[in-house]
């Protein structure tokens, strides 16, 4: 098999990852009446857009304790209800630098505490993404393909995450918002007044 052919496969393999995210609001109208209860109760305990601490940059955790680990399993257990792949602690509205993702079901709950992007690729997709905290949103960002990401796991030991496609890009929407940024703040103009727009319908509506 030639190099190019490699570089073929792994990019439609990409976008297969990348898609199955974004389709996350479609399936929503497809959940069944139980599941789509327990996701309205999810998204009533989250942190809505307008919510103060949503832009507000989160600071770092230094106690690796027994209330850490039952943080990052009740967010892990909101998380699955509110039908997401990823949460950030302020979305919860706790102000320091935690995040859990979950983008294949099945898969191990993880959790990065005090993440930083160590390094990124050169090489960018622009995807729709939606998030927890403005349900109904979707809209175009552009992010590296690849990551690195520097962390510490529950008992505060170093760790690696080396990602690439739908995880890269998740971590990725998490840190934004343990820095106080959120997706509006990554598209377009023309993507960001008719996000706006249609929360406030929904709002009206509501």
């Amino acid at each position: 098999m030639s190099d190019s052919t490699t570089e073929t496969t792994a990019e439609e393999a990409l976008e297969e990852e990348v898609e199955a995210g974004a389709d996350a609001d479609a399936r929503e109208a497809e959940l069944d009446p139980e599941t789509a209860a327990r996701r309205k109760a999810a998204l009533a305990q989250i942190r809505q857009f307008g919510d103060p601490v949503l832009r507000t940059k989160a600071r770092a955790i230094d106690r690796f304790d027994d209330a850490l680990r039952e943080e990052i399993e009740r967010m892990g257990h909101l998380m699955d209800d509110a039908v997401g792949v990823g949460l950030a602690a302020t979305q919860v509205g706790v102000v320091h630098r935690l995040l859990v993702y979950r983008v294949q079901q099945g898969a191990e709950l993880a959790a990065l505490i005090n993440p930083e992007v160590e390094w990124s690729g050169r090489d960018t997709e622009s995807m729709e993404e939606g998030c927890l905290s403005l349900p109904g949103v979707l809209v175009d960002v552009d992010r590296p393909v690849y990551v690195r990401v520097r962390a510490l796991n529950e008992r505060g030991e170093p760790i690696m995450i080396e990602a690439s496609g739908l995880e890269a890009r998740v971590i990725q929407h998490e840190i934004d918002h343990l820095d106080g940024v959120l997706i509006l703040d990554r598209t377009s103009r023309e993507q960001r007044k008719e996000a706006m727009r249609s929360m406030r319908e929904a709002q009206q509506a509501a």
